[in-house]
């Protein structure tokens, strides 16, 4: 099967989605399961991970509803505030939600470079490890010094770096990010998704090329196994189409054996999220 681990819905609001920049306008619009089913339709997707892009528990439940009509989402990456004193309280409005999967905070947003350190926020990725929950890790490549001590206090949680912690690949820079990037992919809990990428280069001049020597570090620091396939739709449709967004996983892991391609386009994200 082949499974998209990283992707939205929305029905557009220009305040809530204020992130949606001029640069971006072509995503100032509702971004629902019947867009996304027909370009599944196109590509050969079997399923989805539908990821939150709002901070609120609406959002949440919206992404739960949309999962229960549409059975090609597979699983939901929701929000909850982990830095409530109320957490466990608030994660048993959702027991037994089986799509539920996990959850992600935006802390690339977060001014504190430190704010997955937080005492609080400490304390709710805790309550969500004792629930079995997973969490996405949504960063930037100076957010990673603090990602990698965050990882080290939970051996045992499953945790994913989302779009390769965004590199800045349209500046060209690299070496700061690929140290920390081989430090955190030591600790085996930690998986990375390859999504996102084509909107950290230019979005209109990016190239297979550019990107090509990211993802080689990043299959050097977590291999095959740890590695999950993510289109990042509809923000990819910025920089690109989802077929070349795809095609340039399928055409880099092309010389890897049958299983460790299968591994990257679906079986890993089964496994994580246990779908």
């Amino acid at each position: 099967m082949i499974i998209d681990s990283h992707q939205h819905f929305w029905n557009y609001e220009p305040k809530k989605h204020e992130w949606i920049d001029d640069s971006m306008k072509v995503i100032r619009r509702d971004f629902l399961p019947a867009d996304l089913k027909a370009v599944y339709q196109e590509n050969g997707i079997d399923g989805c991970v539908a990821v939150q892009a709002d901070q609120t528990t609406v959002e949440t439940d919206f992404l739960i509803q949309l999962a229960k009509e549409n059975t090609f989402i597979k699983g939901v990456v929701g929000w909850v505030d982990l830095r409530s004193d109320a957490i466990e309280s608030e994660l048993e409005v959702y027991k037994g939600i089986e799509i539920l999967k996990g959850f992600r905070h935006v802390v690339q947003g977060e001014p504190d470079h430190n704010f997955l350190l937080r005492p609080n926020f400490v304390n709710g990725i805790k309550a969500l490890e004792k629930e079995n929950y997973t969490y996405d890790i949504l960063i930037f490549p100076h957010q990673l010094g603090a990602t990698l001590e965050f990882v080290k206090q939970f051996p045992n949680m499953r945790f994913v770096i989302d779009h390769i912690a965004k590199p800045y690949i349209k500046d060209g820079f690299y070496d700061g990010w690929a140290a920390l990037m081989k430090e955190v992919g030591k600790h085996e809990n930690v998986y990375c998704k390859v999504s996102g990428m084509i909107t950290e280069a230019d979005f209109n001049s990016w190239t297979p090329e550019q990107i090509n020597p990211y993802l080689n570090l990043v299959f050097e620091a977590f291999g095959a196994e740890r590695i999950m396939f993510g289109s990042d739709w509809p923000v990819c449709l910025v920089a690109g189409n989802y077929s070349e967004v795809k095609q340039l996983i399928t055409n880099f892991i092309a010389g890897l054996g049958a299983t460790e391609q299968t591994n990257v386009m679906g079986q890993n994200a089964i496994e994580f999220y246990n779908l």
